[in-house]
């Protein structure tokens, strides 16, 4: 599918559509289940205050109980987000949404008193019941944890408000998505190509710089004129991270972010000052990518210009055949599960449709299959995209197959290291594969389009966050102006006077990323590449059960910290040495690329 033209969700193939009926029959069926758990809330609610009583099995009963409502709402939760993320004009779904929210965030309310509770019977107590009651022990990093983070558990009062604000709090990341997905309209390009969530990616490839800029512009001047609204949302989203770390008695908002997962702040340091000493490679590959497009001074719209003469087309049938080769060393197992779920089983909703809302994402819940959401248009980089999301979708599949309901998620941590591990394993066997020069150029700009998403703006948009959340936190304002100043400073250091700055456009960037709506999430796409690379190496390398601790860090769910899950795997998160590492990886892609491109 290459077109720009949106298509009608009713006239795709069901094959390409996510498999909403595997979840539940019919909406029907969803609205029953929704009554059925807002009955089981109070029943939760009903345990508090006889924790203790009911001693060891009392316990284990409970937490069985409690888990199983859990997942049950997650499965409603996940059902309705993602039955408005493929199409935002779904009324109903719209109305779901916020329907599941509510119900999740009664379920935290319902259930706000157990670690209360549990820290008053105190861990010797916890300790001896986890000893004596066999349901219990499977619990015992979860005690483990809860006593780390004792300090910052408030009252069971206070926990059910935190709960209970859990919807409101919604709110601005529910504006952002509902305006730019439902609401924004965009300019067409120069050759009459509609603009849209759908569509921009591709627009910003054509070899036409024209309606690349055209694009570009429209797509920036479509958020430039909600700027405020935007500003006005963000800025709440900031506030809310405030607000949850005051009360729970962190100094910070980033301190509150990295606690959760035991992530030290030296992590987040050592991951921006890294970045900020190597934006000499970055500078370095502006002008090659310059140089080979053979334009005087690029501007925004030539970062996505093609370099290869030919564009390889790669339709989604050969993309599953190519990354199921690629991971093969992970064994028959994997494989087989990862091409049943793109060709069979309807893990994906493939296909740009109208109302379908921007970028890709893997999403589900114990219990379900996990689900993709994304726009592929037979090219290298849906390929790629494709690739990045199955790495999530099969590190949710393994964590759902080993581990229990208490550990059946994991932190944003380790969340991107699956999902860049399968696009370096994949772009390492083609590169041995495909040896054409112009093929060669297109897998380089392909690898490089995703490290300057997640290893150049990504890192960059940290920044940005971290100055803003200081912002908040100081009482000061953060109005669209102050945003997109900040914004436009700082890609202009990792420009590095190699790219012409149109500094409104450039510096709305803030407005185009729902990913700064979860508090301090971005940097961690850096931290992801840099481990995902360290995983793969030795993989690739044929290292005798580098594979096997690969697949064990997937199945790991949050049974551990994270740091400790990587460095088990192989991957020692504690230093720079992971992302000095993908940095050589870019400088010796934009080497290959000067190489290839001389003369042109």
């Amino acid at each position: 599918m290459s077109e720009t033209k949106l298509l009608d969700r009713s006239s795709v193939d069901k094959r390409y559509l996510w498999n909403a009926e595997s979840v539940y029959s019919d909406r029907a069926a969803w609205r029953a289940e929704l009554e059925a758990l807002k009955a089981a809330m109070p029943g939760l609610a009903a345990r508090a205050g006889t924790i203790a009583s009911g001693g060891a099995a009392g316990l284990a009963g409970f937490m069985e109980n409690m888990l199983a409502v859990m997942d049950r709402t997650g499965k409603l939760y996940v059902y309705a987000s993602m039955s408005q993320a493929v199409d935002s004009g779904d009324v109903e779904a719209q109305g779901m949404n916020g329907q599941a929210a509510g119900v999740f965030g009664q379920f935290m309310a319902s259930v706000a008193f157990l670690d209360p509770e549990l820290l008053a019977l105190g861990k010797e107590k916890l300790d001896s019941w986890i000893a004596a009651e066999p349901r219990l022990a499977v619990y015992r990093h979860y005690v483990e944890n809860l006593f780390r983070k004792q300090a910052h558990v408030r009252s069971a009062e206070v926990e059910e408000v935190l709960g209970l604000v859990f919807e409101v709090f919604q709110s601005a990341d529910n504006t952002h998505d509902m305006l730019i997905d439902a609401d924004m309209k965009f300019a067409p390009a120069s050759d009459g190509s509609e603009v849209a969530q759908g569509t921009i990616d591709k627009l910003l490839g054509s070899p036409d710089r024209e309606v690349r800029r055209s694009a570009w512009r429209s797509y920036c001047d479509g958020h430039i004129a909600h700027e405020n609204t935007l500003a006005s949302a963000l800025a709440t989203a900031v506030k809310r991270d405030v607000f949850n770390a005051r009360a729970r008695r962190f100094d910070s908002s980033i301190e509150a972010a990295l606690f959760e997962s035991n992530i030290p702040r030296a992590v987040f340091d050592s991951t921006i000052d890294t970045f900020k000493k190597n934006l000499p490679v970055w500078h370095r590959y502006w002008r090659v990518r310059r140089e080979a497009l053979g334009v005087e001074k690029l501007e925004h719209c030539d970062i996505w210009a093609p370099i290869a003469k030919v564009q390889p087309k790669v339709p989604y049938e050969k993309a599953v055949e190519w990354i199921g080769a690629a991971l093969e060393p992970l064994g028959p197992e994997y494989v087989t599960t990862l091409k049943n779920g793109c060709l069979r089983d309807r893990w994906v909703d493939v296909l740009p449709t109208v109302g379908k809302s921007s970028g890709a994402f893997s999403t589900g819940w114990k219990g379900m299959s996990p689900f993709i959401k994304m726009q592929y248009v037979d090219d290298l980089s849906s390929m790629s995209t494709l690739a990045h999301e199955l790495g999530h979708s099969m590190h949710s599949w393994h964590t759902w197959k080993n581990q229990p309901s208490i550990y059946s998620d994991y932190s944003i941590f380790v969340a991107e290291v699956a999902s860049n591990f399968n696009q370096a394993m994949v772009r390492a066997r083609l590169f041995d594969l495909e040896k054409d020069p112009q093929f060669q150029i297109a897998l380089i700009e392909e690898a490089m389009d995703n490290l300057h998403r997640y290893f150049f703006i990504m890192p960059t948009l940290a920044r940005f966050e971290l100055e803003m959340h200081d912002r908040i936190e100081k009482g000061a304002g953060a109005t669209a102006g102050d945003m997109n100043g900040l914004m436009a400073d700082l890609f202009a250091e990792g420009y590095g006077g190699e790219l012409e700055i149109d500094r409104h456009r450039e510096g709305s960037t803030w407005a185009q990323f729902s990913h700064l709506y979860m508090n301090f999430y971005v940097f961690q796409y850096a931290t992801g590449i840099g481990a995902a690379h360290a995983l793969a190496a030795p993989i690739l390398a044929g290292e005798a059960g580098a594979a096997a601790r690969y697949l064990e860090f997937l199945g790991a769910g949050s049974s551990d910290y994270p740091v400790d899950v990587l460095r088990r795997a192989g991957a020692d998160m504690r230093g720079p040495a992971a992302l000095e590492k993908c940095f050589e990886v870019i400088g010796g892609l934009v080497d290959r690329l000067e190489k290839l491109t001389a003369g042109n």
